[in-house]
């Protein structure tokens, strides 16, 4: 850490105080705000560019970094602004090369274990007529570390962290805060005493004594009196605007992440109930109902916090059901086994009449269930404060409810997301008992079961070659830059580059999975609107690009029409059909070889979509079965061109869903090949 080892042992204390605990210890009037990391970033740019400006003649500045790496980022912008200054001060973490040294400005190199700067962001900005400065201390944000903890490693959390600190234009309160920084800078580099006292003589700095909080307030006092004469400069009202508005979006985005993280929870507990529902259909064996009912109950009602969660069969012509699965909290009684009246119950007859879930806030104080003696009997067994009852449908027909209770003093309102969540778990359960019921005839679901089989398969196959392969690959890079601390940086690079590279592959192979599973089971939400079809097919190719080497890349030529009318589809699918056809054309094409895509009308009603090839092409006995899913010319576990198998497939299902068509065309081997598909027509034509 350069020469800042001569620190003396009574300095070492001293460097553990907080600059900000300091500064509100000084000017106890002071209240500490809370500040995201992008607020502080453009606040500290508004007050450099201050600076930067020239606005701000021959000005004291000083600037501390948590980490030598942020400091990076900034080193040019500091390089600038020494340009207006003689007196600019950067305190850093010494991590790498960052040390104490006298070149464009002053460099002071902190201790990176002992000292509290490690934790806090400071600039300070002193000049005749202008004052302004930042200290700032890093916040734990359990709300962060919440939804980080849910969310996928790709997201960056980074502009969500919290910190609290003081940014003000008050002249007082920056001459002190500087001067604690100063104190602090001559611990490290004692030899800056004469151009430190020049600066304070120069800005009629005061040493900031700690002792005392009388100290204090005569410091504040010495100040105030000097400086009565000076003019104060208020906060740039536009830089102020710009960081309400930052906060006011970072909140909004913590709310965006929250609302992810319970989007994915809910993702993540249907996935699980179905692959527990399926790993019996996995065995060859018919689904039994009670399982399924079993499964879910226990995971949905750990989901959702409920003091009890029942299933149970029901149709709508029942009197009775009997509670045979259940989840309960520990202060809860089992209903396990007992009847629940359907008949004389006005709740459970809403549900069948108007196919929808039934909540009632306060079960004491309800009408319906005070004018039945049946069901007030039941709510007080149950000890049922709120109730939520969902129904389990399937094609309007009734299977089954899921009911939610609260037991407690006082009511309760489910969330949104909670509620949500329930009822997706019910179409999920009304979906899988029809499933277990049609196992019971087993002629009529032989050839669904032999396409199962093939599928199963094919999935063995990727999965084998497309997740082991990458997987085995990424441990490998990880054990290596673990056990193997003295690595070359190089090679650590590229043991990174390498698993992120496999990691990339595998999440694509988990999405087309994901995307073709949502395409099959109607799960797709369709937003159709009226585009020209070139701003598709320039959104698509530079997606292309964006994700290869140009000098991989084929030529790519475009064939369209400035005169063809608009498409009726949902664009964003649109787009991701061209990409995957241009990315399956680019995986068989050489770099010297020629992309084209061309559109024509087809009929009145369709516009017809052409990307064609000089690649390898397709046998022409092939051409058909080249849109299966998991379909490889060259077979899972021998291909030279990478994927999926899947890209194809999922294009024929968006295609067909809005009316469409798709074929291929090769004249053979090394023939190239096209690929076509049809897109309906905009209705109104005048759009264009």
């Amino acid at each position: 850490m350069g020469d800042s080892g001569a620190v003396r042992e009574k300095d070492r204390m001293s460097i553990k105080t907080s600059v900000l605990s300091e500064l509100l210890q000084a000017v106890p009037q002071l209240r500490a705000q809370i500040y995201f990391k992008s607020s502080l970033t453009a606040l500290s740019h508004a007050m450099e560019d201050q600076v930067l400006a020239a606005t701000v003649e021959n000005p004291l500045l000083i600037a501390s970094f948590q980490r030598e790496s942020f400091y990076r980022q900034e080193a040019n912008r500091y390089r600038r602004l020494a340009r207006q200054s003689n007196q600019v001060y950067v305190l850093a973490a010494a991590e790498t090369d960052f040390s104490n040294a006298s070149e464009d400005y002053e460099t002071i190199a902190f201790d990176p274990q002992q000292d509290a700067l490690r934790h806090e962001w400071h600039l300070v900005v002193i000049a005749r007529h202008y004052t302004t400065c930042l200290v700032c201390r890093e916040r734990q944000n359990p709300a962060l570390e919440l939804y980080s903890a849910e969310l996928p490693v790709s997201f960056d959390m980074d502009p969500a962290r919290q910190f609290e600190g003081i940014w003000t234009s008050d002249r007082e309160v920056s001459h002190i805060a500087a001067d604690i920084l100063l104190q602090r800078i001559l611990v490290y580099r004692p030899e800056l005493q004469t151009k430190v006292s020049q600066a304070q003589r120069y800005f009629g700095l005061f040493r900031f004594s700690r002792s005392a909080a009388s100290s204090a307030k005569s410091t504040r006092q010495a100040i105030a009196k000097q400086h009565s004469s000076s003019e104060q400069v208020d906060s740039d009202p536009f830089v102020q605007r710009l960081v309400t508005y930052l906060q006011a979006s970072q909140y909004k985005l913590l709310k965006a992440y929250g609302s992810i993280a319970l989007q994915e929870r809910k993702e993540r507990l249907v996935n699980s109930i179905t692959a527990a529902i399926r790993r019996g259909s996995d065995t060859g064996q018919p689904l039994h109902p009670q399982e399924i009912l079993k499964v879910a109950v226990q995971q949905l009602g750990q989901a959702v916090y409920a003091s009890r969660c029942i299933i149970y069969r029901a149709q709508s012509t029942d009197a009775t059901a009997t509670i045979s699965h259940e989840f309960v909290s520990s202060l809860v009684s089992l209903l396990s086994e007992q009847t629940v009246p359907l008949q004389h119950n006005p709740l459970f007859q809403t549900v069948v009449q108007q196919q929808e879930r039934v909540y009632v806030a306060d079960a004491q104080t309800n009408e319906q269930i005070s004018k039945s003696q049946v069901l007030a009997a039941f709510v007080e067994q149950a000890a049922i404060r709120s109730w939520l009852i969902v129904p389990i449908l399937y094609q309007g027909k009734l299977l089954g409810i899921i009911e939610l209770h609260h037991c407690g003093a006082t009511t309760y309102q489910w969330q949104k997301d909670d509620v949500a969540l329930v009822e997706a778990i019910a179409t999920q359960v009304g979906a899988t008992l029809i499933q277990a019921e049609a196992y019971t005839n087993l002629e009529d679901l032989n050839q669904q079961l032999e396409a199962l089989d093939r599928t199963r398969s094919n999935l063995i196959a990727i999965t084998g070659h497309e997740l082991r392969t990458p997987l085995s690959t990424i441990q490998v890079c990880l054990e290596s830059l673990a056990s193997e601390p003295d690595m070359p940086l190089e090679l650590q690079q590229v043991m990174l580059n390498t698993a992120l590279a496999d990691s990339e592959r595998m999440r694509k192979l988990i999405q087309d999975f994901l995307t073709l599973s949502n395409l099959e089971s109607g799960r797709i939400q369709w937003h159709l609107e009226s585009l020209p079809l070139e701003e598709c097919i320039s959104l698509a190719i530079s997606r292309i690009r964006t994700r290869t080497i140009a000098k991989d890349l084929p030529e790519i030529v475009i064939q369209v029409p400035e005169t063809l009318p608009l498409v009726r589809v949902d664009g964003d699918w649109l787009v991701e059909v061209i990409s995957k056809l241009l990315d399956n054309a680019c995986k068989f094409t050489p770099p010297n070889g020629q992309i084209t895509i061309a559109a024509h009308c087809y009929d009145s009603q369709m516009l017809e979509v052409t990307v064609a090839d000089t690649g390898r092409g397709i046998e022409p006995k092939r051409l058909e079965v080249v849109f299966d899913r998991f379909y490889q010319e060259e077979g899972a576990l021998r291909r030279t061109a990478g994927g999926t198998g899947l890209g194809l497939a999922i294009c024929r299902q968006i295609v067909n869903n809005w009316g469409g068509q798709i074929w291929a065309k090769s004249a053979g081997k090394n023939q190239g090949s096209q690929f076509h598909f049809t897109v309906p027509i905009s209705e109104n034509r005048q759009e264009q």
